[in-house]
């Protein structure tokens, strides 16, 4: 199964669009996003996705009934997702996942620090997709997850 991932979005919604059609382009059968859409205008892009979506907020999601009235399925996370045979957990910034999070699954999914990486640590696959938006950084990027294989790879996307 690909999952795609993306966070920080920041309601730079070029981006998004540009994201949500890579996503689209390789088939992806969930998308996960890991926090800061920021506003409910941007969630309404993100509401087109045509696969299962899970969401958290993240620390710049100030308007959380907005958000939530048009993307109810967004949660305070952390959370932990069951995606065939893969548990992950996920929440804006890796220092909210608990323990017990963390030993029920085999993948660990952040934003907030704009920082794209995909790394092993403890056991564990780590997965920060970077910033979308490309506001802080000047670089977008998305991330895209095997669960059958246990690999991700950072795509970076045109500015």
């Amino acid at each position: 199964m690909l999952i795609g991932i993306f966070s920080d979005t920041h309601d730079n919604l070029p981006q998004i669009k540009k994201a949500i059609a890579e996503f689209k382009r390789r088939n992806v059968q969930a998308v996960l996003h890991a926090g800061d859409i920021v506003a409910p205008f941007t969630a309404k892009e993100i509401a087109k996705i045509d696969v299962p979506l899970h969401i958290v907020y993240g620390n710049n999601d100030g308007e959380k009934t907005g958000l939530r009235q048009v993307l109810p399925q967004i949660e305070s996370g952390p959370i932990l997702i069951h995606l065939g045979d893969c548990a992950i957990a996920m929440a804006h910034d890796f220092e909210q996942i608990p323990t017990k999070f963390r030993a029920q699954a085999g993948v660990l999914v952040a934003g907030h620090t704009h920082q794209a990486f995909v790394k092993s640590e403890n056991g564990k696959l780590m997965i920060n997709p970077g910033e979308c938006g490309g506001w802080l950084k000047g670089r977008s990027t998305i991330a895209i997850l095997g669960t059958d294989s246990l690999q991700a790879e950072i795509i970076d996307l045109p500015l």
